[in-house]
Order: structure tokens, then sequence, then C-alpha cells
């Protein structure tokens, strides 16, 4: 998370959110207020934003998945711990037959609530059906998906058009693979289409309680969970959209546990609140510079190069984030299949080079704007970039806007600003297969996603043989050659993948993570006393 909270997922579509300062509440609560009266086995979290959905078949951020993890199985779930790995959930077995098919066996006894029985071969194939009957913007998660054909009450098939080997570290154990009630659903919706934050049923350890906009979430114990006992008897969680806010609410100790801003973390380290671990985490994420290539100014792509070697990158870590992260390569962390060991520009660029690209263009008193979110560190690297782009004759006007806003900037379909759009930063998450953000750039997304307008049909080309072929290291050729061709384009300037710090309070709680930081609040469990 790099410092900040506030930040892109790939299909967040906000329009809006709790905006928080000095401890306040965006519906003027304050936090102190929000934490509840019971004691016992509590754990109190915040979420980096507003809860805008809890249908795992529509999920628009990961911070929505973080809660859902909580209230639905799914066949398969990430492991918590240092190394990518899954373990089974509601699957009893699963096996793969062929390159497209899955055969799954689901454990006995596992019930809806409500009265809506067990979880059954059915509801599986409804859940992942669904999301493709109603054009869910979460397709891409599960690929080439076919259907999948039942056998008997608790096993079917899994049938995909062509092979799809991110199912294993995308599709099954993440949002998608979340199963939810037939019946239940149906009865709530009459098509089947997103419940949003009026879940019907629940087949998780958890239940939501209760849920107030802006304010709070509260989860508590799932009567009806036959499985392993959840660790505490209520999960409370406060939106704090701001990470300083955060930090504050964890030293007052409104929260048990909490990621930090990098510029943090030193003093964090150096002088902890009492009773308090700090540990620190690789990350998924990449940010990066992009740039508009259908703008009038940055169609010539000598403009783009030259704005490209331009940015030193070692200094733009340096100072936005205190040297605690990496230099970027690509768009692909490092320890993932596809990640490079060197971008083709070097990271400290050359401005000798710059002016060279950018006399070949024969443009003088270039002016361009640079939009980013208003939460912090993208901030600080815009000025950093307005800098360094200044050396070089270009003038930058920086723009920053709220999250919600700055979130869709890009998007066709939230009108022509994205007509207007020149150099933006991004910061997206990702997951632990490169197929998840790699896709984010085929001519598809173009207007969604792609806001770079970057359109290569070798690029799709790659993409799709990548997703059918499980030798890693021929995995990562095509990989690395996609890379190669978004920085050939002129439109990337790689940043960083950051890091993930958190902290939590040893009297309170023993936390689980994924190996990148992120929380698996169903996994944590009450401190040994």
């Amino acid at each position: 998370m790099e410092g900040i909270i506030n930040n892109i997922d790939r299909r967040t579509l906000l329009k809006g959110g709790a905006a928080l300062g000095g401890g306040i509440i965006a519906a003027g609560m304050p936090l102190s207020q929000v934490i509840w009266a019971a004691e016992g086995k509590v754990l109190k979290v915040a979420l980096p934003m507003e809860l805008a959905t809890l249908d795992p078949g529509f999920y628009g951020a990961s911070y929505e998945v973080n809660v859902m993890n909580c209230l639905y199985s799914k066949l398969t779930r990430y492991k918590p711990g240092s190394e990518w790995g899954w373990d089974l959930e509601a699957a009893e077995q699963i096996e793969q037959v062929d390159p497209t098919h899955i055969r799954f066996r689901l454990k006995k006894g596992i019930k809806f609530s409500g009265g809506y029985g067990e979880i059954t071969a059915k509801d599986v194939k409804f859940s992942f059906e669904r999301i493709f009957k109603h054009k869910s913007p979460d397709m891409p998660d599960l690929g080439s998906f076919d259907h999948v054909e039942l056998e008997d009450d608790y096993t079917g098939v899994i049938v995909f058009k062509t092979p799809y080997v991110p199912v294993w570290y995308l599709a099954l154990p993440y949002a998608t693979g979340h199963i939810v009630s037939e019946q239940a659903v149906m009865e709530a919706t009459k098509d089947g289409g997103n419940f949003g934050m009026k879940p019907p049923a629940f087949s998780g350890p958890y239940v939501l309680a209760d849920w107030k906009q802006n304010q709070y979430t509260l989860l508590t114990r799932n009567p009806e969970w036959s499985g392993p006992k959840a660790g505490f008897d209520e999960i409370r969680i406060v939106p704090i959209t701001d990470i300083k806010t955060a930090e504050r609410a964890y030293q007052a100790g409104d929260i048990d546990f909490a990621t930090i801003s990098l510029d943090s973390l030193a003093t964090f380290k150096s002088n902890p609140p009492p009773d308090t671990k700090v540990e620190e985490h690789s990350s998924l994420r990449i940010i990066w510079l992009g740039m508009n290539m259908d703008h009038p100014k940055l169609k010539d792509i000598n403009v783009r190069k030259a704005i490209q070697w331009a940015i030193n990158v070692p200094q733009i870590v340096d100072a936005a984030y205190a040297g605690y992260v990496n230099v970027a390569t690509g768009s692909i962390a490092p320890g993932l299949i596809g990640h490079r060991e060197k971008a083709l520009v070097p990271p400290e660029g050359d401005l000798a080079k710059a002016k060279e690209f950018l006399d070949k263009a024969a443009v003088s008193d270039l002016q361009l704007t640079l939009d980013c979110d208003n939460s912090g560190i993208p901030s600080i690297i815009a000025q950093i970039i307005q800098a360094q782009l200044s050396q070089i004759g270009i003038t930058v006007q920086v723009n920053t806007q709220d999250p919600g806003s700055y979130a869709t900037i890009g998007q066709e379909s939230d009108g022509d600003r994205w007509k207007d759009l020149q150099l933006f930063i991004r910061n997206d998450s990702s997951l632990p297969d490169p197929s998840y953000y790699m896709g984010t750039f085929v001519k598809a997304q173009v207007g969604v996603w792609n806001w770079e307008r970057f359109s290569s049909d070798r690029f799709d080309e790659l993409n799709v043989q990548a997703m059918a072929i499980e030798d890693p290291n021929e995995r990562a050729k095509l990989y690395h050659e996609m890379q190669d061709l978004m920085e050939k384009s002129g439109a990337y300037r790689f940043l960083t993948n950051g890091a993930t710090p958190v902290v939590y309070r040893t009297t309170k709680v023993q936390p689980a993570t994924r190996p990148d930081g992120v929380p698996l609040y169903v996994d944590f469990k009450p401190a040994q006393t």
C-alpha cells in the first residue's frame, strides 16, 4: 500500500467514499464513538475505503474481498504465511482432470444461513455462471470459463473453453471463487444479479450483523457454521481512508491491526507503541506513470519517450518513499512469474537522451497536465515528476482530486474526461498471477482500465497464450515480451511495487496475512494470554 491507503483497485468504480481526517468519519461521528461498548473476543480493524458491495460476483475492490472472506465459503483459499499457496476450503477434493476440466467434490454439512440448506454443486454452478450471465466487470478473473457440469449434489466439473492456468491463484481462492446460495440470491434479486450490500445468506464463519454507510461494519459469529471455530466473537470494522488517521486510531487503541505508511515505518520501528509488533511485507502492487497515447500532445512516440527518459525513478523512490521500496522493472512484481530483471529504460533515465527525443518531435514550450489522487504519496510523486520534466523544458500542471473521482478519470463510461487526460499516476493492486494486471492492458480494456489506450495485436495474442501455458519458464518469456511492448510504446514509466508494513497489538491479536501483507481476518486469532 506504499504509504497510502487510497488507491485504485482494477475494477473499482467509486463515485465517492468516506473521506476522513483527524479521526473524524465522513458522517461526522468521532472515531471514538464508533467503537462499540461490548468487550470479549473482539477484533477491531480499519478498512481503507467504504464498502460498496458484498457480492463476490460483482466486487470492485480488494478491500471488499477481505470482508467477503469472512462471510462466504470458496472451493479453495489462500494460505496465510510468507509463501504463496492454497488450501481446500469448501472442497473436500479438487483436481485438474485435463487442461480444460477441474473436478471438485464439496464437503458435506456446510450450510447457508437463513434456512437455505447445504452448499451444493448447483450453488457453485450458479455462483460462477451468474458472473457471465450478468456481464460482471469481474468476468476476466474467470478467464475462459464456460460452465459447470453437475455430477451429483456435491460433485461438479468446472469447464473452460481453453486452458486457464491462473484459475488456481486467481479465480478460485479470490473473490469470484466465493459460493452464494442460488435460492437466496434469486429470491432477493429476482434475476440473480448484484445484491450489493444486502447479502441474503452466508456460509462462512461470520454473518453481517450491522452496517451503517461511512460509519461501521459489524460481523458476528455465524451460528450455523460447522467448520473450525472463528477466532473472534465479533469483527468491528470502521472505514478510514486516510492512512495517517488509521495510524492515529491504532495508537489510540481504537483498532488492533493497521497498515501503516512507509514514511512512518522508521518511527514505528524505533519507537513502537506499547505491545506493538511491526512487520514488513513485500507488495504485489504496481505504481507507474501512464500517458494517454490518444491525446494530441502525446500522439508522437518521441514525446512519450522523452518523458520516459527524463524521469529518474530512484529519485522518486528516495523522496516519496524514504527509500523503503524497490525500483520497478515492469508491471509484474518480484517473486511472480514474468518479473523482468531490468527495464528497457534505465532507472535513472538520461536527460540528454530525453532532450534528443524531444528535438525529434520538433515541439517546444510543451505544457502537460498530470493527474493523481490527493491521498498523499501520489501528489509527492507528481511534484517530483513535475520538477524532472522541467529539466527538459516540459511544463507540467499537477491536478489532484479525491480518489473517488480519480478512479474513473480514464473510463469512457464516466463521460468525456478521458479525452483530456494526459499524464497520470496509477497505483494498482494485484494478485499472485501475472495475468491479473497484464490483462488490464489489452485492447478490450481501452477506455476501461487501459487508460494509456495502448493497443497491440501482438500483446493481446501473447496475453491469451500465456494464460494457457503451464511451464513457468515458458510463461515468463511471454510476459517479458509483453512488458517490453508496453515500455516500447513510450506510454509507461514503471516506478515501484511498493511494500506493505503492518502493525498489530500483541496483547490483542495474532494476525494472519497473505505474503503481501493483505489481512486474512477470518484467520486472525486472539492473543494468547
